[in-house]
């Protein structure tokens, strides 16, 4: 137990200050050129309904993520490697972020 305790206080002094919050709204979307075969199924399931002014559909996912970083600079370092690593898949994916401050 104590020696948690310690590995815990070694890690805090250790660590650099964490200094801001930042929130990183994330948009994956499909590169020009790759199917979107959900896009084409809502489209065709929107035409069913009725809904014939629709003229295409494009599907894209959205992420809110909060991270601590000392500045922006390194929150938008890591916000790319965090979209690079899992979000988006580079060969079929691009990607774009807005970073800003929490209040």
């Amino acid at each position: 137990m104590v020696i948690g305790m310690i590995n815990v206080l070694i890690r805090i002094v250790l660590s650099p200050a964490v200094v801001e919050m930042f929130v990183a709204d994330i948009r994956i979307k499909l590169k020009k050129g790759v199917a979107d075969p959900e896009g084409k199924n809502t489209r065709k399931a929107l035409e069913l309904l009725g809904f014939s002014e629709v003229a295409d559909v494009k599907t894209s996912k959205f992420f809110s993520i909060r991270l601590d970083a000392q500045d922006e600079a390194s929150a938008k370092a890591a916000v790319d490697r965090i979209c690079l690593a899992l979000l988006a898949n580079p060969v079929i994916n691009e990607y774009s972020f807005e970073l800003r401050r929490e209040a």
